[in-house]
């Protein structure tokens, strides 16, 4: 029998645990449109439970294999996980999917694993409306633990890592320019820093480069300073290590209130993009027709400017 394409019906499946079905609902939110936002509001009152935490770094820092080390961790503690991984360069071939199962192939099968790749998949929002939609609905049908990582270090994988609870960057021994990590926005969004392939030379170099760093950044006396945690992802030394460090920045968060003022502002900020995106589909229904060819050939031959041309265009139209 097929299934069925109903956002309700899958939805109803996906909270039974039905893997098939939650794919379905996350296809939905990647492409976006009216079934995608049925899926959100069917999502939003059940979510709110569940933490997220992102993992950003440079390509090439391991952060694949150091997800499959924490997935592996969260498991022994008998903890389901969910993994979202980002890769905004692919949207036509689905992003990483094959590297990212292959690195976690020991968890792909497991039903208390799930593991999916997006891209942005024609979404007007972009992945910055996607994955926080995706997170919400992983946590509306009970998975209390998400991860999201992000393939590279680019203005979309940095916003999209720095909008998760807790937020772990990754960087290698001998990282290089730690000048590139402030343009890039690192430091800024890290609660937690890891040295991942700590078994290669440099590590007490990157170590202090960090520190010092830190020691710049002039954090208040109260503030979470990040720590920095070394792992060899590869073999899973140091996973627990990361794991106490993203629990200790949990109960940090909640203690002095900043996950609530963290969650508030990303609400907002969500918001303010859906309008925005609302009102982007609404001026491309706006401009098209005759009175708009007509402007837009007056502003052509300059016998009108574009200001005076918009002004004409959005009179008369409900704001």
């Amino acid at each position: 029998m097929a299934r069925s394409s109903d956002p309700h019906d899958l939805f109803a499946s996906a909270q039974n645990g039905d893997r098939g079905a939650i794919a379905r609902l996350l296809s939905f939110i990647e492409r976006g449109g009216e079934p995608g936002r049925l899926v959100g509001r069917l999502a939003y009152p059940l979510s709110g439970e569940g933490y997220t935490v992102g993992l950003t770094g440079a390509p090439g820092a391991g952060k694949s294999s150091l997800t499959s080390a924490l997935i592996g961790h969260l498991r022994s503690l008998e903890l389901e996980v969910a993994v979202l991984a980002i890769d905004p360069s692919s949207p036509f071939t689905g992003g990483a999917i094959l590297g990212d199962r292959v690195r976690m192939q020991d968890h792909a099968t497991d039903p208390g694993v799930f593991i999916r790749s997006m891209a942005t998949r024609g979404h007007l929002g972009g992945l910055a409306l996607a994955t926080p939609e995706a997170v919400r609905l992983l946590d509306a049908i009970g998975r209390r633990w998400i991860l999201v990582e992000t393939v590279g270090v680019g203005q979309v994988e940095v916003e999209v890592a720095g909008k998760a609870d807790t937020t772990v960057v990754v960087v290698n021994p001998g990282w290089g320019d730690s000048v590139q990590a402030n343009k890039a926005g690192l430091m800024e969004i890290a609660d937690v820093f890891v040295i991942n392939k700590a078994d290669r030379n440099g590590v007490d170099e990157t170590r202090r480069d960090l520190e010092q760093m830190l020691e710049l950044s002039d954090l208040p006396s109260d503030a979470w300073r990040p720590p920095i945690v070394p792992t060899v992802a590869t073999d899973g030394t140091g996973a627990s290590d990361l794991w106490e460090a993203v629990g200790a920045h949990r109960e940090h968060a909640e203690r002095s209130g900043q996950l609530a003022k963290r969650r508030s502002f990303r609400s907002s900020e969500e918001l303010r993009e859906i309008v925005a995106n609302r009102l982007r589909e609404r001026a491309r229904d706006i401009c098209t027709g005759d009175r708009w060819d007509a402007l837009s050939a007056a502003v052509a031959d300059h016998s009108t400017d574009p200001w005076t041309a918009a002004d004409d265009m959005l009179a008369g139209v409900d704001a």
